[in-house]
């Protein structure tokens, strides 16, 4: 058998697998595109302005201020309108006393009647934000210490009515059997309306009484432990003759149901 050449065509055919389409590749210039058009959108919404800090932007605090004041202006249109129907409640009753007797005892349990007497004022304030430790082995504090808290609000006003208060008023609003004290961070939400600290909650009452409520309160002692270490605001003022006036909001219940 002679040795010969083996022919091109007897070659043994290339098995490399052929390249194969590769999706990470579509994916990048997927994201650079993307990439490209929020920055053409953003420098055509800007047109050369700032648009973080653009006045023209209405913040969340804006509209939570602008909310408020509304609900202000609300109230005080209630509270006119609650006016005039006593007036003619009044009036219907004929002269009556026993029953004008009866709705001025109703309007004052539910606190729509102003009230006036004897008390004393608590005023709650924030202690500066680069306030330190006062107190030797007392940690440094954190940002939570330094503010007034929804429990430092609700633990005067829970010890003022134990002290037998006739009335409370919390900032500038008459509190009710349906008030709830609430805080986000540090302003406090109540009935619809916005407040920021100092915060001042007044009662009506026997000065004694109300003062040794405070005294005993163990939440209260709690806090003037804060107060004497890291320098959060705490402030009790007598009255011989303080005036709280009537609730003007909504008094209907919106969310009850008889239990059973």
């Amino acid at each position: 058998m002679s040795n010969s050449a083996v022919s091109t065509s007897d070659a043994a055919p290339d098995r490399r697998p052929p390249r194969r389409f590769r999706p990470v590749r579509l994916l990048t210039a997927a994201v650079f595109a993307l990439a490209g058009l929020i920055f053409w959108m953003s420098f055509n919404t800007a047109k050369g302005t700032n648009i973080r800090t653009d006045a023209s932007m209405l913040r969340l605090s804006d509209l939570i201020q602008e909310r408020s004041k509304g609900n202000g202006e609300l109230e005080r249109g209630a509270a006119t309108l609650r006016a005039e129907v006593d007036s003619l409640a009044g009036r219907d009753s004929g002269g009556d006393t026993a029953e004008a007797r009866r709705l001025a005892a109703l309007g004052d349990a539910a606190g729509t009647r102003e009230i006036g007497g004897t008390g004393l004022t608590v005023t709650l304030t924030d202690a500066p934000p680069n306030a330190t430790a006062k107190i030797p082995g007392v940690p440094q504090p954190q940002p939570n210490d330094l503010v007034i808290h929804q429990q430092d609000l609700q633990a005067v006003v829970n010890a003022l009515w134990r002290g037998g208060a006739q009335g409370i008023q919390v900032m500038d609003q008459r509190l009710i059997s349906t008030s709830a004290v609430r805080c986000v961070g540090n302003t406090l939400i109540l009935q619809g309306r916005v407040y920021s600290p100092p915060y001042k909650i007044t009662a009506v009452g026997d000065r004694g009484r109300l003062r040794k409520a405070l005294d005993t309160s163990p939440t209260i002692q709690n806090y003037l432990q804060y107060v004497a270490a890291y320098g959060l605001g705490w402030k009790v003022d007598q009255h011989d003759k303080v005036t709280l006036p009537g609730y003007t909001g909504a008094v209907d219940l919106h969310y009850a149901k008889p239990a059973g």
